[in-house]
């Protein structure tokens, strides 16, 4: 269960290949590149504990920039490679990263980012081309390959620390204790992950999804560790994908509704076009699958279909295979790790079948980095169990089916979105008087994100001022946080405290769901 074992038995062996270009690195160069990377960390002073960030797209350098923390005790955080720089500069202070590693793919950006972060005193770029004038970034390949490829003397376990957002509106970073301990050794949630997996030896994973998520970052990570080969994807496409079973006989891969709804809408032909055969396992999770959309998997690829609800905090997962789900359709599993415990407003426990707040207890532990504020609003009173505001309820079986979520997170695609800060962006726009963000419908994508707008007196409402909020919002937000569409509303729903009750709102967008997610 380490990179470095199976660079010394099977160099040669492939440990990940890119879906597009077919560039191949062996466990023998991966382990070199990381070996370097981790020397030339450790010149630049950075220590156990330390932290460093990655802003790249699916790029063939990019888990070697995660492999080596992983082997010299650093924290590494991957940053979503489509936010503004104003978003990445945010992040990077934020974690306290002392070198930023990026690519020429996003070049503009990061010349922004670095500009925001003057603290930031190493500055690699994958792929540099100073062609186009100075640069406070170095040459990656440049700088990394003088290093030695031998191991650094003080190897330890490092991790990722990924980040989430909140009410608040600021993503955070979800910081796991890091012992000092050998990079062989990894931490407990991520040994529960390779069995939940069922990662074996001899298998062949396959991933469409962006390597900063931190599903298929721990996926990739632990086919790495497993002496598996990885094809990595650039970004999906649901022929490529049925393709690339069929090219390298995958067993395994991870994947979100999503995209499984742009498969099943290709042509017939198309989709029986390639052999599925060597699938043994398929991972999803991130959002909640419509149950049609699992029906028809399961009769196209068989039972090999698993879900797992969890959250990045790692505070408890659920599980269930397709015979289960099949007898409990709509569920997301039963409780694997962590006790779970649904409560009401006033925390207690709840009957069996009536919704409530997912709490669970006696998970990994976890806490939000220089957040303590955010770390006690996760938690009960005692401390002793954490939530991520999820709501539903467990059957007479055990199984737990979602309902809601009480911070009114948006998920499109797989992917998390806080509205408040599109909420707190938008009432700074003259035209706006108040502003509310949430999820409504979206057959593809799940759920998309919808603003409702109080125009400020004497402001008439339409489309040039919708089309107008859309465009200032994705001037300083990543446009996947930005509404697509905006209703307009002579008065927002405030209670006498002051606190707008979106609920009254979003609701009107669900009322033909049985839930609302």
């Amino acid at each position: 269960m380490y990179p470095g074992q199976h660079a010394l038995t099977t160099p040669d062996k492939p440990a990940y290949i890119m879906a597009n270009t077919g560039e191949v690195v062996t466990f023998g160069e991966y382990e070199a590149r990381t070996n370097q990377l981790a020397h030339m960390f450790r010149r630049h002073g950075m220590r156990h504990g330390d932290h460093y960030a990655i802003f790249m797209e699916n790029q063939v350098r990019y888990l070697e920039c995660e492999g080596a923390g992983e082997r010299s005790g650093l924290y590494y955080t991957c940053i979503n490679s489509y936010l503004t720089a104003e978003e990445v500069a945010y992040i990077v202070r934020d974690c306290q990263a002392k070198a930023l590693i990026t690519s020429a793919a996003k070049r503009e950006v990061a010349l922004e980012v670095a500009a925001l972060c003057p603290e930031v005193t190493l500055l690699l770029m994958v792929d540099a081309d100073d062609s186009a004038g100075n640069s406070p970034f170095l040459s990656y390949e440049q700088t990394v390959a003088p290093q030695p490829i031998t191991r650094i003397a003080d190897e330890s376990l490092g991790t990722p620390m990924l980040y989430s957002s909140g009410t608040t509106g600021r993503p955070k970073g979800i910081l796991r204790p890091l012992p000092k301990s050998p990079p062989a050794q990894s931490l407990a949630v991520f040994a529960f992950l390779y069995n939940m997996f069922q990662y074996r030896p001899e298998m062949t994973y396959l991933s469409p999804a962006p390597l900063y998520h931190s599903a298929p970052q721990a996926s990739v990570a632990l086919s790495i560790r497993n002496g598996s080969t990885s094809i990595i994807m650039e970004r999906f496409d649901p022929e490529q994908y049925l393709a690339l079973v069929e090219k390298y006989k995958v067993t395994h891969s991870q994947l979100v509704p999503t995209m499984f709804s742009r498969m099943l809408k290709l042509p017939d032909d198309v989709r029986h076009a390639y052999d599925l055969s060597s699938l043994e396992v398929a991972i999803h999770a991130a959002a909640p699958c419509p149950v049609p959309v699992k029906e028809q998997m399961i009769n196209w690829w068989g039972p090999i279909l698993y879900e797992y609800y969890g959250a990045t905090e790692g505070m408890g997962f659920t599980f269930c295979n397709s015979e289960e789900w099949l007898a409990h359709k709509g569920t997301v599993g039963k409780v694997i790790l962590g006790e779970l415990h649904i409560l009401d407003e006033d925390m207690k426990t709840l009957p069996q079948g009536e919704p409530g707040t997912l709490y669970f207890g006696s998970g990994t532990p976890f806490e939000y980095f220089n957040d303590a504020a955010k770390t006690a609003d996760s938690r009960s009173a005692d401390g002793a169990l954490a939530t991520v505001g999820d709501v539903g309820y467990q059957d007479e079986d055990g199984y737990v089916f979602l309902t809601d979520r009480k911070t009114y997170m948006i998920i499109a695609g797989g992917v998390n979105i806080y509205p408040q800060e599109c909420e707190n962006l938008l009432i700074t726009h003259p035209k706006v008087a108040d502003a509310a963000v949430f999820g409504v419908p979206n057959e593809d994508m799940g759920e998309e994100v919808k603003a409702v707008v109080q125009l400020m007196p004497g402001v008439e409402a339409g489309a040039d001022v919708e089309r107008e909020l859309i465009a200032f919002c994705k001037e300083h937000l990543a446009s996947i946080k930005c509404p697509r569409s905006v209703d307009f509303e002579a008065e927002l729903p405030r209670l006498p405290t002051g606190k707008l009750y979106k609920r009254l709102l979003r609701d009107r967008y669900w009322t033909d769901r049985a839930t609302r997610i």
